[in-house]
């Protein structure tokens, strides 16, 4: 990786990626889901939407455009889902699941269950067509062309279909016989994914990963050291994990910016799954994880102190998720300059710099999508405007003139 943070991307004010569906496309793709109508219907619909919600962006002065989401239901949808050797599970037993994962523990609480979900049952290989490239291609019609290599394509953490199963049943142990050689052909996998998106021009790509977060629940702790079925631990279950990550993005550090975001949890109706500082992972997150950017939740307390940025490496940003999606109610600009401030100079003494340096290396961001799931917030649409407006603000008067 490079010696030096790189710049645009990421930018000054950056979102997650996830925007709230206007209320037409929720009724089509309702209608869609039920059968109702066609997805040449339904499509329409989508491109409309998605136009303008990148109006909205480009308006709010946004560069990292995304699309909203908007094709998916759900924000990890469009890749594993693709895959030759992934099979859908609809109404899956609650025996197969890790209950005290933060996710699982959430549903179970609420006396609910997962509706479906996907297991590896065979060798995962790539079919050969981008889950996302479609995607971005449309945007290119859209977005002006000087910004396509600055448009936002997010993808799903490698692990997501792995960490809430119970041990040894994220795959059939005839297929692999470990998770190593589970995450080497998701890792294949990832690298022809990111090969047609560089071939289609995607040059900025955020790793969407709640699971890291996770690793600093003490509930998640307890819950795994209390399960005698795992055969490792936690800790090395995170290096598992980084390993498969380095492996998913070797290929194209040098041609791509690479950033992750984490958060914890971003269900309908606002409610989150986990809690907990980055402490327990800042070191191997910063340190061994290839990325160049950490988009990181400090919304609430819920996310811990700015002490674990001590660790964050000279050659890397963090973008601050200091202002909240999840609710209607606007930050104070001045209260969230403050603690920009505050996060710069925990960065700056840990990497013996100048607050000034360790600003230049610094964003700020919504702690997470408005939308992760396409009910979205308990907010409504100008409610994210606002939100949007107060990002672009806060990044004004910390970086004036800046993108």
């Amino acid at each position: 990786m490079s010696q030096t943070a790189p710049r645009n991307p990421p930018f000054r004010a950056e979102h997650l990626g996830s925007l709230l569906r206007p209320k037409d496309l929720l009724k089509e793709r309702t209608a869609f889901e039920k059968g109702q109508i066609k997805y040449d219907q339904l499509k329409p619909i989508e491109d409309d939407a998605i136009k303008k919600t990148i109006q909205m962006q480009l308006d709010a002065g946004f560069h990292a455009i995304s699309d909203g989401e908007y094709r998916r239901q759900v924000f990890w949808g469009q890749f594993f889902e693709d895959l030759e050797g992934m099979s859908e599970i609809r109404n899956p037993s609650l025996d197969i699941f890790r209950e005290y994962v933060p996710d699982m523990a959430g549903f179970i609480e609420k006396g609910d269950r997962p509706g479906q979900s996907y297991l590896c049952k065979g060798k995962l290989k790539h079919r050969g067509k981008s889950a996302l490239a479609d995607a971005y291609n449309y945007m290119k019609t859209v977005v002006p062309e000087k910004l396509w290599p600055e448009i936002k394509v997010t993808l799903i953490t490698p692990s997501w279909y792995h960490l809430r199963y119970k041990d040894g049943l994220a795959f059939p142990e005839d297929v692999y016989k470990t998770d190593e050689e589970y995450f080497e052909d998701v890792a294949t996998a990832y690298q022809q994914e990111l090969d047609l998106l560089y071939e289609a021009g995607v040059r900025n790509v955020q790793f969407d990963d709640p699971l890291f977060a996770y690793f600093c629940s003490e509930k998640m702790v307890a819950g795994w050291a209390a399960d005698s079925s795992n055969k490792r631990s936690l800790d090395n279950l995170l290096n598992v994990y980084i390993d498969a990550y380095n492996k998913s993005i070797s290929k194209h550090t040098s041609k791509m910016h690479f950033g992750l975001h984490i958060c914890r949890g971003n269900f309908m109706g606002s409610r989150h799954f986990s809690e907990g500082g980055y402490d327990r992972i800042a070191t191997k997150i910063f340190k061994d994880l290839n990325v160049q950017t950490y988009y990181l939740e400090y919304d609430t307390p819920r996310a811990g102190s700015f002490e674990p940025l001590l660790h964050l490496p000279n050659n890397k940003n963090v973008i601050l998720g200091v202002i909240t999606s999840k609710f209607p109610e606007l930050e104070d600009q001045e209260k969230m300059k403050a603690r920009v401030f505050e996060a710069a100079d925990v960065v700056a003494k840990g990497a013996g710099q100048s607050r000034e340096d360790a600003l230049k290396r610094l964003g700020v961001s919504p702690q997470c999508g408005f939308a992760s799931h396409e009910e979205g917030n308990a907010i409504v649409w100008q409610d994210m405007e606002n939100k949007l407006k107060l990002v672009r603000a806060l990044a004004d008067s910390i970086w004036p003139g800046e993108p």
